[in-house]
């Protein structure tokens, strides 16, 4: 699997001189990577009709190039794929990334088990078809066909950014999805390890990389898009040994009748039964999203925070509102709204009896600090909470607004966090610049903040549901010890 990665060689077959082609931009992308200085291999543009495409020369066929090949990346007909697989397997190819469509999903299963014979007989695995590619931020692999810039009304705009260097794998049964989700998180600021898009998995599929990214460094969390597996059992197995070392988010798509249809047209795949795939996502540690930024929003809480031991949730905030909105997502979600100790509303009235907290404060839980918060109080609310054994987790929601209010609350907030066990999600409400400054700066200090309260409660619901099944597996303790070393590797002590 290393070669789809980071391969030694790559040979694009159906290079192409024209700027508008698939075959153009993928050299072109790989080109960068080598500029960048990250892309270590040698560039093989296989084109009959050229000599040369963007400085590289060009070669007749795979059985021209003169050097070994790898990987080789197919962006011709699908009709053309079958004997240029076979100069494939005669070259020794190990990995092969076919972009072409007009297969399976268009009915031409017998085209591609002809594909899949080829490369099966010659030891060789198989990203594709139909799909977009591979994207590879550490090593500078990226075979996707579509630019990062463009031309637009004379001036050059971002198309596709890729996103930076993170721990968060993403894989995606789509490729339009999966080009549209890169772009979401480029924009975020959320760094991923790895994007593969695997179309219609005529050989590789979710499992096998499972597998690899297990031992993956880079790899700390998977992300998936899929419509449906087509060997369930293979998967459910792969995901079981990888639920246990690293988390796994799943958004399963397909969920309705009309989706099935949808599914079944756009990549060949099956939906299945939806209550079946939960269940089994339930069973072998999968967390199940509900939508595109569900997926990314949980996947960052895995990352960052340490799983819940249980559902109790506390919740801080300045704004009443705020609360009540996060209470109603916990009690949606199955999360409760714990009872806080007689010993913590000791410590809440002591502080209000003092002038810590403002003097009608609620603090029953949620714990509302009102227009009058400061910073101070956040901080030792929430340290009080965190020590609170009834408390599993914490929802914070700090309205960045009120006057008394400064940007040290973040720092704050983040310090008391990873000095407990125990995981705590932001949401600070809101577009404008401050909003923006203070969940980015949230996450840089290894807390994963939302722009809404129902986002930061689903994200908590995630470390639950992770949490709990690592009980289940009596290997709780053993992923939280690993966890809170990897944290202070990452985001220090805050």
């Amino acid at each position: 699997m290393r070669v789809f990665f980071d391969p030694e060689s790559i040979a694009v077959v159906g290079a192409s001189r024209k700027p508008g082609k698939p075959g153009h931009v993928i050299v072109k992308n790989l080109l960068e990577g080598r500029r960048s200085g990250l892309l270590k291999a040698e560039i093989y543009p296989v084109n009959p009709k050229a000599e040369e495409i963007l400085g590289l020369r060009c070669y007749p066929s795979l059985l021209d190039v003169e050097g070994d090949v790898e990987l080789a990346v197919f962006a011709i007909p699908a009709e053309a794929i079958p004997s240029a697989m076979e100069d494939a397997a005669e070259k020794g190819v190990k990995g092969a990334i076919i972009i072409s469509g007009g297969f399976s999903e268009m009915g031409r299963s017998d085209l591609e088990e002809r594909v899949v014979e080829i490369a099966s007989k010659a030891g060789m695995r198989i990203v594709g078809p139909n799909c977009m590619g591979i994207y590879d931020p550490y090593t500078g692999l990226d075979t996707m066909f579509i630019p990062v810039s463009r031309e637009i009304r004379g001036r050059s705009m971002q198309v596709l950014p890729r996103p930076g260097r993170g721990y968060i794998a993403f894989v995606s049964q789509s490729g339009a999805f999966g080009g549209a989700a890169l772009d979401y998180l480029a924009g975020k600021g959320l760094g991923i390890s790895k994007f593969v898009n695997l179309g219609n998995r005529c050989d590789v599929d979710e499992a096998d990389l499972l597998e690899y990214f297990l031992e993956d460094p880079n790899t700390l969390v998977v992300s998936l898009y899929v419509e449906g597996f087509k060997d369930g059992r293979k998967f459910m197995k792969a995901a079981s040994e990888f639920s246990l070392r690293k988390p796994i988010v799943a958004f399963k798509a397909g969920r309705t009748e009309a989706g099935a249809r949808a599914a079944l047209s756009h990549t060949g795949s099956l939906a299945g039964s939806d209550r079946v795939y939960s269940a089994a996502f339930k069973q072998c540690g999968v967390v199940r999203a509900y939508g595109m930024k569900e997926l990314f929003n949980m996947a960052k809480a895995l990352l960052m925070q340490p799983p819940a031991r249980g559902p109790n949730v506390a919740i801080l905030t300045d704004g009443g509102g705020a609360g009540v909105m996060a209470a109603d997502e916990c009690e949606a979600r199955g999360l409760n709204v714990a009872e806080l100790s007689e010993g913590t509303l000791r410590r809440f009235e002591e502080m209000r009896r003092k002038g810590r907290i403002p003097a009608f404060a609620p603090y029953r839980n949620p714990v509302d600090l009102t227009g009058s918060v400061t910073d101070e109080m956040l901080t030792e609310c929430l340290e009080v909470l965190l020590e609170d054994e009834v408390v599993d987790g914490v929802v914070a929601i700090p309205l960045h607004a009120p006057p008394a209010l400064t940007d040290r609350f973040v720092d704050g907030i983040a310090e008391v966090s990873h000095r407990f066990d125990k995981p705590v999600v932001v949401c600070d409400i809101g577009e404008g610049e401050m909003a923006t400054y203070v969940r980015g700066r949230f996450d840089e200090l290894g807390v994963p903040a939302y722009e809404t309260p129902e986002e930061a409660v689903a994200s908590l619901w995630a470390l639950y549901a992770y949490g709990r099944f690592l009980k289940s597996r009596g290997v709780f303790d053993e992923y939280l010890e690993e966890f809170l070393s990897r944290r202070r590797r990452l985001f220090g002590e805050a």
